[in-house]
């Protein structure tokens, strides 16, 4: 038992000075050193002798039972106290102590330095708001956003250019741009060109555009006054629908123009044009005749002048569609002149 005590207290003497090297250590700049504590004194057998008991992964007792340690130099004097501070989370961590353990085992100490590893700063009273992305939202908000002010239609052409963006350019001979008056209060959109259309380079020229020309005439106007487009400006092959990725990649040059006209009424003609303008799931027969709205805008969605020549029973609900353009149309044109 007595063997057993002196063995605990060379252990101890050990330790205390591991502690001085520590702090030696750290005063030279070293950070983070843990060191553990001898073997605990009932876990040895008598018959070991006590320099045979330092654990084998503690190089820092090793060090010291065989290589001197200088002198540490002189301690510097304290500062004196500070009036205490309410603690925040940029105060940096006190020094731990050294625990005393209340049986023979040794004790077992972590020690760190006391300079934080980064400049202690106040947070800010006013942080600023998230963002989405690391360097901010670089996104557009919407289609609209991909323009800039003041940009022409002959802007949104030159960037156009000979366009290769869907596989639609594969096929055409022409790209068919929108036309018209761009300062127009009345806008037509369809869906794509035909091919009658992709054979001029021009939108509704075909049997389908010269029935559109008499619905425009029918309400009082002409085709050199109103602007018509198209979703797409390259005709699919054998006229079939554009897919939603074709019709995602051609849509903004036309939102983009009409953000330069900003007409009082855009008709929307037939089902693909309507959905793809209005982002709707809707059909167009749930739509059709009653204005819908885009950014602001009035939008009637009717029927395709196409689908009324497969079916002249609908010419009817057309003209009632186009009725309500023409009367919305000069009831603006009045309150403007007042």
């Amino acid at each position: 038992m007595e063997e057993q005590s002196q063995a605990s207290e060379v252990l101890k003497s050990l330790a205390e000075e591991v502690a001085e090297a520590a702090a030696y250590l750290r005063e030279l700049g070293v950070d983070g050193l843990e060191c553990s504590g001898a073997q605990p004194a009932e876990t040895r057998t008598h018959a070991e002798p006590v320099a045979a008991k330092q654990p084998a992964h503690s190089p820092a007792l090793t060090r010291h039972a065989n290589v001197e340690r200088p002198a540490p130099p002189p301690k510097p004097t304290p500062p004196p106290a500070q009036p205490s501070r309410p603690s925040s989370p940029a105060t940096p961590p006190a020094r731990p102590t050294q625990q005393v353990s209340k049986t023979n085992e040794p004790p077992n100490v972590l020690y760190q330095t006391d300079m934080p590893k980064t400049p202690v700063r106040k947070p800010s009273p006013d942080p600023p708001a998230p963002r989405e992305t690391l360097f901010g939202d670089i996104t557009p908000a919407d289609e609209l956003s991909l323009g800039h002010p003041g940009e022409t239609f002959e802007d949104i052409r030159a960037d156009i250019g000979d366009c290769v963006r869907c596989p639609l350019h594969q096929g055409r001979t022409n790209i068919v741009n929108t036309e018209g008056d761009q300062q127009a209060r009345l806008m037509f959109v369809g869906e794509a060109p035909g091919a009658d259309e992709d054979a001029t380079g021009r939108p509704f020229v075909g049997r389908a555009g010269q029935l559109l020309n008499k619905i425009i005439e029918a309400i009082g106007m002409k085709r050199e006054e109103v602007l018509i487009g198209n979703v797409n400006r390259c005709r699919p092959p054998g006229n079939r629908q554009p897919t939603t990725e074709e019709a995602r990649t051609c849509k903004p040059f036309l939102l983009r123009e009409i953000n330069i006209v900003r007409p009082d009424v855009i008709v929307v003609l037939g089902n693909t044009a309507m959905k793809n303008l209005l982002d709707t799931k809707e059909g167009i027969t749930r739509l059709r005749g009653e204005f819908q709205d885009y950014k602001g805008i009035k939008v009637m969605p009717t029927f395709h002048p196409a689908y009324l020549l497969r079916d002249p029973s609908k010419k009817r609900e057309v003209w009632a569609d186009m009725k309500k353009v023409r009367d919305y149309l000069n009831t603006t044109k009045e309150k403007k002149a007042e």
